[in-house]
This record gives structure tokens, C-alpha cells and sequence, in this order.
């Protein structure tokens, strides 16, 4: 099997990490790599032994392969290319069973057969993470690590924060399909929910008009430009020229959707993209992905369970087609990724992340910043395909398998969630899906040309 060597080009930022204060960079990615894991270890402890091993289709994985494939990247990629320690694998096929894509690791078990694995158990894979955790506290305390070992290190732990959006959205996917409609917030976390709701509806009531913000245009910087850590996908810094536009101070909500809706949205062809369309009518959509009426009323599945659509809530769980039409529909577009960075610079970052404990998105009055939620609550559809910016290099080796070779037929988005660790969340990060994707939490910002 085919592994990564020192030689190989793999790091996002080694040249900062090594001019920056070696130890202090080490113990400050320790500490940040225990927080990361019991972030995991947290989610896990609302779900029941059966949950963990469920895969209710194919895009989505068992909970409890997310907790072993998180462990897998610290084993392959930090644990076997490192001679501080001795480290023994925990399970001679678990290099296989956890691989997700990386051809030039070796051999992986298909993607969509994960949930016939009932061995190794959860319990099994608890004691792997423990294994790996164990090495991993030993490589921290051996000595000095090197600048191109801590990137792999940091790739790791953000990594395993792309993997705690992937458990919250794929389990949500798995009670969605079970007749019951469990919830998955424990008392605690809902009640905690539930407060913030509470304090945010009170004081967005009427819902805020739809307005627009103003954007010259011009030749604008996109990409990322700090030290701090990001992938490989958001640089090289380049320029763009872009025409004066209006971006929307907040996202679509469900009440305007449903007026897509009732207005025959899903039953007009002319308003959607030729694939769109084909998707409308391969899948049956009607509505957003969790929305069901019962007895003319619609609900929706949220991860407290069923309930009453909020009308004044942003709309998620849209596909791009979705995304593309209702703008089409309201007499405006989805603004270009280059339109929503310029937008969100000066803006700060916060907003209804995972941490809120909500994983739901919340009333835009939540936001103290206008325009609102650009970050936080739900990732937004942009008008960008998926591709390299200008100069791009895919690094060497098998984590430049981790971005560059999905850069066909996938669609941007931008912002985060409320599935996000808010740590995790740059204004030049770039999330992308294909786009008839509707599992993530994912919703619509319009723009339209200045006139």
C-alpha cells in the first residue's frame, strides 16, 4: 500500500508553521486536537448502540464509521509517518475498512456498502480511537515535532470538524427516514435550543423586509491571504473583476418558499436547469428536503424531531436546482462566490454554529450584523461552480487526493452552518456539493445585477 513520506509536499502551511515558535504551535495543537475528539466523542452520546450503524443511503455514512474514519487519518497520515514513537495498528484491516477515497493509501471498502459492517462494533472503534488518541498523546510529549508533521496534524483536526457536520447531517437523514421521527437533542441540548429560539423570536416579529445591500464591483482579492490555517482549495490569492451588484441582507425563508411552492414552482419547467428538472421529476420532489404535510399543514423534521413549519425561518435542506429556481421564480439569481467574499469581508464571524447546540437554523434577527447570517445557520448556494482558482496546484501525495480531484460537477457554497464548528469557518472557505445535494443544511441568498 502506498504511503506518505516526508518528502511529499502535503502541508497547507509548513512555511508559517516553521517560522513560527515550534513548541508553542505544538502545544497549542494538542490542545486543540483533545478538544476536537471530545467534540466527536459528544455528539455520539445522545444516539442509541443501534444508531451508530446505520446507513440510510448511499451519500450518508454510519455514524460510527465517521468515528472510525476520523481516527484512520491521525493512524495513516500522522501515526505511520512519524519515527518519534512506536506505533503498532490497532487492526490490520481497519487501513481498508476506514479509507474513504485515497487511491495512493491502497485498498477501501465500497462507499456505499459502510452500513453492512456490523463488526467492528462501536465498542471496537471507541478502543481504536483510544488507541490512536494514546499514540497520539505520546508524539505530542516525545519532542519537538516538525513543521511538516503539525500541518498534517492541523489537516487532521479540521478534517475530523468537516466529520462532526457529517454526523449531525447524516444522522439527521437516518430519523428522517425512520416512521418514528426520533429526536436526537438530548433534554439538555433542547432546552438550551429551545431558550435561544425563544429570545430570537421575540424580537424578530414581523419578519424583516427583503432588502439589499450595494457593491460596486471592480477588481477584487479572492482567496485566502493569512498565515492562519485553510485547504488547499482557497488560494492561491488572485484577482477577479466583478460588475456592481445588490447581495440580499438575509436568506430565503420557508414563507417565501412556500410561495415558490404554491405558485406551481415545482410543476414549471421553464424555471429550472435542464438536469433540474430531470431531478423534479426522477425524485419526486415537491417540497424541501423534510418538509411533509399532515392533513394540509406543512411540518418539518428538524433534530428535535417533527414540527410546525416556521414561516419566518430560513428555508433549508435545497438542492442548487432548488436553490436556482426559486431565485429564477422571484426575478433574481444566486449571487458568484466572488460576490458573497467580497460581501462578507468586514463582517464578523458568528452566528448559530454547532456549538449553539440548536442544529437548526434560527430567525435572522439572531444576527446583530447586516447584511445577516452570512455565517452560521446554513450554507449558501452559490452561482460558482467547483474549480480551481487561477494557478491552483493540488499538493503532492495522497492528501492532494482531498479537494483538487472533485473539481468537476460540484457547485459552491459558502458560510458554514448550525451543524459548524464556528473554529472551523473561514470568510474564504469553500464547501461544495453537487448539485442535486439536499441532506446538508444548505439555503438560498439572492443578488441581482445593480441597474
Amino acid at each position: 500500500m502506498g504511503t506518505v513520506t516526508e518528502s511529499q509536499n502535503m502541508s497547507f502551511r509548513e512555511t508559517q508553521l516553521a517560522e513560527e515558535r515550534p513548541a508553542q504551535c505544538q502545544r497549542e495543537l494538542e490542545k486543540k486536537y483533545f478538544e476536537v475528539r471530545q467534540a466527536t466523542q459528544d455528539l455520539g452520546s445522545p444516539l442509541e448502540i443501534e444508531d451508530y450503524a446505520i446507513q440510510s443511503m448511499p451519500d450518508a455514512s454510519p455514524t460510527k464509521w465517521h468515528f472510525g474514519h476520523t481516527t484512520w487519518f491521525f493512524h495513516v497520515f500522522v501515526l505511520e509517518n512519524q519515527t518519534k514513537i512506536d506505533f503498532a495498528p490497532f487492526h490490520p484491516q481497519f487501513k481498508i475498512l476506514f479509507n474513504s477515497y485515497y487511491e495512493t493509501v491502497g485498498e477501501k471498502h465500497p462507499r456505499s456498502r459502510r452500513g453492512l459492517l456490523s463488526r467492528p462494533t462501536i465498542n471496537e472503534i471507541q478502543d481504536y480511537r483510544r488507541h490512536v488518541d494514546k499514540a497520539m498523546q505520546r508524539l505530542f510529549v516525545s519532542s519537538d515535532l516538525s513543521a511538516k508533521l503539525l500541518s498534517l496534524i492541523e489537516v487532521g483536526i479540521h478534517h475530523e470538524q468537516q466529520h462532526q457536520e457529517l454526523i449531525l447531517t447524516d444522522i439527521k437523514h437516518v430519523f428522517a427516514s425512520n416512521p418514528l421521527l426520533p429526536s436526537y437533542l438530548p433534554a439538555s441540548l433542547a432546552t438550551d435550543a429551545n431558550t435561544q429560539k425563544k429570545t430570537q423570536q421575540k424580537t424578530t416579529d414581523p419578519l424583516e423586509p427583503l432588502s439589499w445591500t450595494a457593491h460596486d464591483g471592480g477588481v477584487v482579492q479572492l482567496g485566502h491571504s493569512s498565515s492562519d490555517f485553510s485547504f488547499d482549495n482557497e488560494s492561491p490569492r488572485h484577482q477577479v473583476l466583478l460588475t456592481p451588484y445588490r447581495i440580499a441582507n438575509r436568506l430565503v425563508t420557508c414563507g417565501e418558499f412556500l410561495e415558490f411552492i404554491n405558485d406551481g414552482g415545482y410543476r414549471s419547467p421553464t424555471l429550472w436547469l435542464s438536469d433540474g428538472w430531470a431531478s423534479v421529476q426522477r425524485e419526486g420532489w415537491e417540497a424541501p428536503a423534510y418538509w411533509r404535510q399532515d392533513n394540509g399543514n406543512w411540518q418539518l423534521y428538524s433534530l428535535e424531531g417533527a414540527r410546525e413549519i416556521d414561516l419566518n425561518e430560513p428555508v433549508s435542506h435545497v438542492s442548487y436546482f432548488e436553490a436556482d429556481a426559486y431565485a429564477r421564480w422571484s426575478g433574481h439569481r444566486l449571487p458568484v462566490e466572488a460576490e458573497w467574499e467580497t460581501a462578507a469581508n468586514g463582517l464578523p464571524i458568528e452566528g448559530n454554529f454547532m456549538e449553539s447546540h440548536a442544529f437548526h437554523p434560527v430567525r435572522s434577527g439572531a444576527s446583530t450584523t447586516d447584511p445577516k447570517q452570512f455565517f452560521g445557520d446554513l450554507w449558501e448556494w452559490t452561482a460558482s461552480q467547483y474549480t480551481a482558482y487561477p494557478m491552483y496546484t493540488a499538493p503532492e501525495g495522497a492528501l492532494g487526493e482531498y479537494n483538487g480531484k472533485f473539481m468537476c460537477n460540484q457547485f459552491v457554497l459558502r458560510g458554514g452552518s448550525c451543524a459548524t464548528p464556528i473554529s472551523h469557518i473561514r470568510k474564504t472557505y469553500r464547501n461544495f456539493f453537487p448539485p442535486q445535494a439536499r441532506w446538508q443544511f444548505s439555503g438560498i441568498r439572492l443578488a441581482h445585477d445593480a441597474s
